[in-house]
């Protein structure tokens, strides 16, 4: 964990000039001869150590008065590995503040889902980040607005409302402050666009490398619910539920990013949907520090050595994964599958998706709180579980996402009927994010245990596995990647 690694100037320098990308969106260098900030790997002529003061964020680069690097483009990052790994107030808040609802809701929204006043809240960004909520807020709608220039050919004010602006002289004075230029002359210096037919926008999403798609997309593509998600064309296509409407994204893997191309009713939701995109891939993860831990045990190495950069597929809804994981307690995938499907049939929203075979929103807690049990083909017992989890999601007494308390969501969820150890951790490692979730009970677990000479019983797994910490999780991917079901394969 390298949290607070701005601090240590000397490991910085180190950085700096070595010009290593793995530590880009760890800290930013504001270079204090030019005004200018930039990413550790920045191509430029390395400064003078003198010149150089390191921020843990843009927005507190911005906050000090530094623009943003028109080279190594500091604002296109992948973000920091901290608020995926941790569980802290500030890593919950930060996780809030990707998914835009300081935009949404405000300072005050952002403090009330955390349970802390808005005094807190801002008290501890600042001393973590050197940036409050808004001015972190604005550094993301700076670097959303700056995409949508460079890469679209929607008109300025579309741009503005589409990155969270509340209005169009608010956008373009924060484009000239933190780029130095106006909006008009970014979109001059770009190349050509490809512009935004029927809200549809075409952008990369970038990531620490390495990253194999092979487990990422294959167990996405294996999942797949009908109607609402697809394998089409070398790409995972799924329908998305959002703040102001709904939406359709395509993902497909590339060598240095993933091809995004998102079909959006309302576009002030892209902000949210990129948020939820990285999140479900696990784009923000540090891939060298993970495999660096998990490689140092000889029954792991060779797994690592053979396919580096193994990511945890995520979702987009914490509420669907959590049902989802309900319907495949001890089934089969091709089961739980089935199982979803009737009930997308029959309570999801409709959706058009002209360019392929999408039909459904996943079903919201709500509409599935009506749902007559008896409806159900599945166990009484199970119907149960499903029935009450859907209620507490819809009342609002149990809550699923990005800001959830990991450990105290993990206690709700076991006081619920059915849900026992290896429910609780397939929606702590996939819906909640834990990196370090593990699931000893797994039936691919405890044959890929035995097959590699591990303790097979859950108590001599789960002791085996505190070599593996805090990276349980990815440690699932490779243990599972030892047998040939899909998941561990990109589909052709």
């Amino acid at each position: 964990m390298r949290n607070g690694m701005h601090l240590d100037v000397e490991h910085c320098v180190r950085a700096v000039r070595s010009r290593d990308a793995r530590f880009d969106g760890w800290f930013f260098t504001a270079v204090l001869s030019t005004g200018i900030y930039c990413r550790p790997s920045c191509p430029a002529m390395t400064p003078k150590p003198e010149n150089m003061v390191f921020h843990p964020s843009a927005a507190a680069c911005q906050q000090a008065g530094f623009r943003a690097c028109k080279r190594c483009r500091p604002d296109t990052t992948p973000g920091s590995p901290e608020w995926n790994e941790r569980d802290d107030v500030v890593a919950r808040a930060m996780r809030l503040i990707a998914d835009g609802v300081v935009d949404r809701e405000g300072v005050p929204g952002l403090a009330s889902r955390l349970g802390y006043s808005t005094r807190q809240i801002e008290r501890q960004l600042l001393a973590t980040l050197g940036a409050g909520p808004l001015a972190l807020a604005r550094a993301q709608r700076a670097q959303t607005a700056r995409m949508l220039i460079e890469t679209t050919a929607l008109n300025m004010a579309d741009v503005a409302f589409a990155a969270g602006f509340s209005s169009v002289r608010s956008f373009n004075e924060t484009v000239r402050e933190v780029y130095a230029l106006t909006p008009g002359q970014l979109r001059d210096k770009a190349a050509p666009a490809e512009g935004a037919t029927g809200g549809t926008l075409s952008l990369r999403l970038p990531f620490r490398a390495p990253l194999n798609p092979d487990n990422l997309f294959g167990h996405l593509a294996a999942t797949a619910v009908p109607g609402v998600e697809e394998w089409r064309d070398g790409a995972y296509r799924r329908t998305l539920r959002l703040p102001h409407g709904h939406g359709v994204v395509s993902l497909a893997p590339r060598p240095d990013h993933v091809a995004c191309r998102l079909t959006l009713t309302d576009l002030r939701d892209l902000t949210v949907a990129i948020s939820r995109c990285r999140r479900l891939l696990d784009l923000d993860a540090d891939p060298v520090a993970v495999d660096d831990q998990l490689r140092a045990d000889p029954v792991l190495q060779p797994y690592v050595d053979k396919a580096p950069g193994r990511r945890v597929p995520r979702t987009v809804d914490e509420a669907e994964f959590a049902v989802r994981a309900v319907l495949g307690q001890q089934v089969s995938t091709a089961a739980a599958r089935t199982h979803a499907a009737r009930l997308v049939a029959a309570h999801g929203e409709g959706v058009d998706d002209p360019e392929g075979g999408l039909t459904h929103l996943f079903p919201s807690p709500e509409a599935l709180a009506a749902l007559d049990p008896e409806s159900l083909a599945m166990p009484r017992s199970r119907r149960g579980t499903l029935t009450t989890l859907v209620g507490r999601l819809a009342d609002g007494t149990l809550r699923l996402g990005v800001e959830s308390d990991w450990p105290e969501t993990r206690a709700r969820l076991l006081e619920l009927p059915g849900f026992g150890p290896w429910t609780v951790d397939v929606i702590a490692m996939r819906a909640l994010g834990d990196p370090d979730a593990f699931l000893p009970t797994d039936l691919g677990i405890r044959r890929a245990a035995r097959e590699l000479g591990l303790p097979s019983t859950p108590a001599a797994l789960t002791a085996r596995a505190e070599a593996w910490r805090p990276w349980r999780a990815y440690a699932v991917q490779y243990l599972w990647a030892t047998e040939s079901h899909p998941i561990n394969f990109l589909p052709v």
